[in-house]
C-alpha cells in the first residue's frame, strides 16, 4: 500500500542515486566541484524532489503524471552530464556505465508508473 512517496520504488531508487552522484562529484577537481559538480548534484537531486512533489501536490492523477514527466526530464539533464563528467575524466567509463544503465532502468520505471498511476 502507498501511504507516501517514500512508498514509491522510482522515488527509492532516484534518492540513492543522487546520494551516489553527490559523493562522486565530492571527488572532482575543486573548480568543477562549484561549476559542473554543482550542475549534476542539482539534476540527480531534482528527481526525487519532483516526484515527492507530484506526489504530495496531486490534486489529479494528470497532475501527478505530469511530475514523472518533469523527473524524466531531469533524468534525461543527469544523463548528459554524466557523459560530460565521464569525458572530462573525472568519472571511468565503467562507473559512467553503471550509473547510465542505472538511470536508463530509472526512466523505464518512472514510464511504467506514468503509464499505470490511475
Amino acid at each position: 500500500m502507498i501511504e507516501s512517496y517514500r512508498d514509491l520504488r522510482v522515488y527509492q531508487i532516484a534518492y540513492k542515486l543522487a546520494l551516489e552522484i553527490h559523493r562522486i562529484s565530492q571527488r572532482f577537481p575543486d573548480f568543477e566541484k562549484y561549476e559542473i559538480g554543482s550542475q549534476i548534484r542539482r539534476a540527480a537531486v531534482s528527481i526525487p524532489i519532483t516526484i515527492a512533489e507530484g506526489y504530495g501536490k496531486k490534486s489529479s492523477n494528470a497532475e501527478f503524471k505530469r511530475f514523472l514527466q518533469m523527473a524524466q526530464g531531469s533524468k534525461e539533464e543527469t544523463k548528459v552530464l554524466l557523459e560530460i563528467v565521464k569525458d572530462l575524466g573525472y568519472i571511468q567509463e565503467e562507473e559512467y556505465k553503471e550509473l547510465f544503465n542505472r538511470y536508463d532502468e530509472l526512466g523505464k520505471q518512472l514510464y511504467k508508473l506514468h503509464q499505470n498511476w490511475e
